[in-house]
This record gives C-alpha cells, structure tokens and sequence, in this order.
C-alpha cells in the first residue's frame, strides 16, 4: 500500500477519533497514565495493519484494535513472574491432581470451545481445525481446499477471533497475588 495514501488515510479517518479513542480507553483501563501509550499502541497498530489494506470501516477497526490491546495487556497482567514459579518449585506440594472443582471447570471449558467451534461459519471452521488442531502447514491447507494461502490466513485469523470472542465470557475465579491484591480485569475500577 501506497504510504502517502496511508498517511491520509489516517490523518482524515484516525485521528479525528482521538477523543472518542480516549473516552473508551478511560472507561475501559484503570490507569490513566497508561492511556498516552495505549493510544499510541493502538495507533501503531492501526498504521501497520492499513500498510497491508485499509480497512473499509475505520471507526470499527480501531476500537477493535483497541480492544483487542486492552485484552492482551490484561492477560499479560494475570501471567505469573517467572521467579514466583521458580520460588514455588522449592514447596512441598504433594497433591499436584485436579481436584474435582478443577476437573469440572475445565469440561465446562471445554465444552463452550466445542460449541464455539461448531458455530463458526463451516470453510472458517474446516480451516481453523486443520491449522490449528491438527497442525497442517498453510500451504497444504490451501491445497487440500482449493483455495489461497492468503484466504487460509484470512479464515484462520476469523475463526480464532470468534473462538477468543465466545470464551472471552470465561473469567477464572479471580485469585489473589502474593502482594495481596486480586488480579485487575480491564473495566474495572
């Protein structure tokens, strides 16, 4: 893509969307000094992705990539330091088999990415299983199917979105950290 024509592109359809941007950013993240960098994240998001195809709908693609940042910082923010882990291997724990509470919340897991999977459109679906489940390469995905790599990539990216989307409604019970404090989830105060 054209950069002169990505430029414009942003600087007509983007940035007027900054207020807007970051009215949502302040509803939806709790640190308000974080919002300058979230927004320009998104920004740098916004500009690499147009460098490949603009998008059709701006306002849309930048509260998705908005969204989709503020997702990916909060599951950043319940991953485990790797020296509480380290720590955590000198304790004595004797039992390490799910319990029966462990065992039924992970059906229930599974259960919704079963049904999740079964309501995506089915050339998304057929897709999605034979790179992600069974780890065909691209390329011999777009072959079996007939169709192009591209439009491999393009389903792929669509069946993982609506599969993150349909279990994004399955929130752990939160825990509480070794300082105390229960993990922050983006929205909450």
């Amino acid at each position: 893509m054209n950069r002169s024509a990505v430029d414009l592109w942003f600087v007509e359809e983007v940035l007027p969307l900054e207020g807007a941007l970051t009215g949502y950013l302040r509803r939806k993240w709790r640190e308000a000094n974080e919002i300058p960098d979230l927004r320009q994240e998104i920004y740098t998001r916004v500009y690499e992705a147009a460098t490949v195809a603009i998008p059709e709908m701006t306002k849309p693609f930048l509260f998705m990539t908005a969204r989709n940042l503020l997702i990916d910082r909060a599951r950043r923010a319940q991953v485990v330091s790797i020296e509480a882990v380290l720590d955590s291997e000198g304790l004595d724990v004797a039992d390490t088999v799910p319990n029966p509470e462990q065992n039924a919340v992970g059906r229930e897991a599974l259960r919704l990415l079963q049904a999740a999977i079964s309501r995506l459109p089915p050339r998304c679906r057929e897709v999605t299983l034979l790179r992600k489940v069974h780890g065909l390469p691209q390329r011999d995905v777009a072959r079996r199917m007939g169709i192009s790599e591209s439009t491999v990539e393009q389903q792929v990216a669509k069946g993982v979105r609506l599969i993150a989307d349909a279990m994004a409604d399955i929130v752990p019970e939160p825990v509480t950290s070794r300082f105390g404090r229960r993990p922050r989830k983006v929205g909450q105060p």
